[in-house]
């Protein structure tokens, strides 16, 4: 019975390590994919992978973007849907003899850098009204 279990944790265990390396490969992947296509594509902007989430199945892949050199994200965001399935078409060939089916690919706002630039100036707005902090 002990065995079932350390077996058990040990599967679980190899999934998730084998879904942290296809993460970063997806991740890898993805951030030359649309670096190249940034010029032409996404008009100049820099757009960061800041995570990736894969599915047990790696089926599904969640991914997180940054945004510099923009003034509304949510464009942005639409600006990477709009080319989703091409950006899905050259991840395909270039993981095409590593996986069995191609993932599709959902694209996510990352606001992490935005609340902790927040987060720093209410930091700096107590450090100014209390100079003993």
């Amino acid at each position: 019975m002990n065995l079932k279990f350390n077996m058990a944790y040990i599967c679980k265990l190899m999934s998730s390590v084998r879904q942290e390396k296809f993460a970063s490969l997806i991740k890898k992947d993805l951030a030359e994919i649309i670096q190249s296509m940034t010029h032409s594509n996404f008009e100049g902007q820099m757009i960061l992978i800041n995570d990736v989430n894969v599915s047990p199945d790696l089926g599904y892949v969640k991914a997180y973007l940054g945004f510099l050199n923009t003034t509304d994200k949510t464009y942005s965001l639409g600006l990477v849907n709009y080319y989703k399935k091409e950006i899905r078409h050259l991840l395909a060939q270039r993981i095409k003899n590593q996986v069995r089916k191609i993932p599709e690919l959902e694209f996510f706002i990352d606001d992490t850098l935005d609340y902790a630039l927040h987060i720093e100036q209410i930091l700096d707005k107590i450090k100014k009204e209390e100079p003993n902090i």
